[in-house]
């Protein structure tokens, strides 16, 4: 069942000025519940537009984003409510913190849905726990904590108002191997306990092949392509005319079967590589 749908959305920068450029144009789509989509194109393809739309925070110029079939900008004075539940997370998310706590950071969205202190509570320290932060840390300024903690604190933030779309905007950007990892790992922990939909921008391919269902990819404000992720990077040639490249994996994987080798499409990771690689050795003999 599609949870959110964009029809015809189009956006255009500085309309009438000589710094005049289209963002998004004539773009539609449908996403199911409990989809996991990843948002992939160049620097200046259109992600960051777009999913700045499907909260509210642009308006479309033209065009209607549909969250459960009514359009959110139907009562433009209702708009805030939208974003609790279609919940952004901006890349270097750290810079949303502003309170004098965690606690009270991770506090604020549950406090303007008018909730109860004891409910407040449960909400905060389940997001936080979700993302791995300790009760300790509550309590610490969130300008004290590490980057990776920060990062943590503020996804924690937009979580806590229970999202039923969450929007991620290059959440691992920064980080290193062993943070990016376990960031992703926790938000897709968090993803099947609430089954709830994700959207994840980013410019890595590994991550997106990692954790998507489907792959949206965007190219000069358009969408290129929008199909399962074993589909969308088997298009290796495709995707490199538009400046993108499959994972690493999947790279080698391809070369091998340029070479004769019979390889199997979509391998997007070491594990279904060294299966394939198994299978295909026992099938010449040499195991």
């Amino acid at each position: 069942m599609s949870i959110i749908e964009v029809k015809n959305l189009s956006y255009t920068y500085g309309v009438g000025t000589p710094f005049e450029k289209t963002a998004v144009k004539d773009l539609s789509l449908s996403v199911n519940a409990g989809e996991v989509i990843g948002v992939i194109g160049h620097t200046g393809s259109g992600k960051s537009t777009l999913v700045q739309m499907l909260n509210g925070l642009i308006k479309p110029q033209s065009g209607q984003v549909l969250l459960d079939g009514v359009d959110i900008w139907a009562k433009p004075k209702e708009i805030r409510k939208i974003r609790f539940k279609v919940g952004m997370v901006f890349q270097y998310p750290e810079y949303q913190l502003f309170d004098e706590t965690v606690y009270k950071d991770i506090s604020f969205g549950p406090k303007n849905k008018g909730l109860t202190e004891k409910e407040i509570d449960r909400i905060v320290r389940k997001s936080a726990k979700f993302v791995g932060l300790s009760d300790k840390l509550l309590e610490q300024s969130p300008f004290d904590l590490s980057g990776g903690e920060k990062r943590r604190a503020a996804i924690a933030g937009v979580i806590a108002m229970d999202p039923d779309i969450l929007v991620l905007d290059e959440p691992t950007a920064g980080l290193d191997p062993k943070g990016r990892d376990l960031l992703l790992t926790q938000i897709m922990q968090y993803h099947r306990a609430r089954e709830n939909t994700i959207f994840i921008v980013s410019h890595s391919m590994e991550d997106v092949a990692r954790f998507a269902d489907r792959v949206m990819v965007m190219n000069k404000g358009k969408l290129e392509m929008l199909d399962t992720t074993k589909k969308v990077f088997a298009e290796a040639e495709r995707l490199e005319s538009m400046g993108l490249r499959v994972p690493q994996i999947t790279e080698i994987m391809l070369a091998l079967k340029a070479k004769g080798y019979e390889i199997g499409d979509g391998i997007l990771n070491v594990e279904q590589a060294f299966l394939e690689i198994v299978n295909l050795l026992k099938k010449e003999g040499k195991i």
